[in-house]
């Protein structure tokens, strides 16, 4: 089904066409375009980073998910640095490509981990300089990355310090973009469960769009059923604060494939998919979702994949190789405009 017939049909997918930073185009990408470091071996780095932009537009995908880590912005305290992401966005821009920003981690300064819960008045300055920076640039800025697991926001409150950050980082963010729209921190591990207790700690209007990465096993049985029922799950915790007209977005939903399934390149539910099975994933993902009343975004996680990084199949949740050649999943990406 065709962009333009999609959104002719679900009203709420329509976006303002004068706001360049906005598209109606429900496809998008995780690519790690920020990975330009030590830890991660400058994976998207020089050249690398013109080639995978090119390869989303190739795709079809609107969109890309990108982190604005507080490392990089923030090198010293008080003190910005925006070169690396003015030229990420001229390499986007002049692809067509819109921009989610995720507002992230802590930076080395702070003598913390870098997923320990921000301070949030130093979080605060960073997000909101940031915002202004680019307030013609970036629309959607998403606070955090899966804020409900522990590997990523520690420790675990029951949301109740995220919720409270959420409350300020929004009025904070308008104060400087009245345009900008908050995208909740995609929920993983308690799904529906933690984005209840944000509902009950910071309240409805604390952020625009809901979000969720509702992981599903494709070799299980009844996989559309599962993915099914976390969104009506999502749908029911929605209403029940009267919500249930919100955006929502996947800002990550994938899964491996590999050429050769084992237990040696499993992931965490089970043996991984081959590259066939993922690539019919991709198609059955995208031809569902969609169409569910609310569903606005749908961000396949990886453009390409992280040899090593992960350690596991999750390494392989690319539509292409780390070296650039496109699986079948990238064809069945692309086949979903047609």
């Amino acid at each position: 089904m065709s962009i333009a017939i999609l959104a002719a049909s679900v009203p709420w997918k329509l976006v303002h066409a004068d706001d360049a930073r906005d598209s109606s185009n429900p496809y998008g990408i995780l690519a790690f375009l920020d990975w330009d470091h030590d830890w991660n071996n400058h994976f998207s780095g020089g050249a690398k980073l013109d080639k995978s932009v090119a390869l989303i537009q190739q795709a079809g995908a609107g969109w890309v998910r990108i982190a604005f880590e507080w490392s990089d912005i923030e090198p010293e305290k008080g003190r910005f640095a925006f070169q690396k992401y003015d030229h990420i966005l001229d390499v986007l821009d002049k692809h067509g490509i819109k921009t989610l920003g995720i507002l992230c981690y802590n930076p080395a300064w702070r003598k913390a981990e870098w997923n320990a819960a921000p301070i949030p008045d130093d979080f605060i300055a960073y997000s909101t300089t940031t915002v202004a920076h680019f307030k013609g640039r970036v629309k959607y800025w998403e606070f955090w990355n899966e804020p409900d697991s522990k590997f990523y926001w520690d420790p675990q409150d029951d949301m109740t310090a995220y919720s409270a950050l959420l409350k300020r980082l929004n009025s904070a963010v308008k104060a400087v973009d009245p345009s900008a729209q908050i995208v909740m921190g995609g929920m993983t591990e308690s799904g529906p469960f933690a984005i209840r207790r944000v509902y009950q700690k910071a309240g409805k209007d604390s952020f625009d769009v809901v979000n969720i990465h509702p992981f599903v096993n494709p070799l299980k049985p009844n996989a559309v059923g599962t993915l099914k029922g976390i969104y009506t799950s999502l749908m029911r915790v929605m209403t029940e604060f009267g919500d249930q007209n919100k955006p929502i977005w996947f800002t990550e939903l994938g899964c491996p494939g590999v050429k050769n399934p084992s237990p040696q390149n499993g992931w965490w539910e089970g043996i991984s998919p081959n590259e066939d099975q993922q690539a019919k994933w991709v198609t059955t993902v995208y031809t569902n979702t969609l169409q569910w009343p609310g569903v606005q975004r749908v961000f396949w996680a990886f453009l390409r994949d992280t040899h090593d990084f992960f350690h596991s199949g999750v390494d392989d949740f690319g539509l292409v190789t780390e070296d650039f050649v496109k699986k079948p999943s990238y064809k069945a990406y692309q086949e979903l405009k047609k």
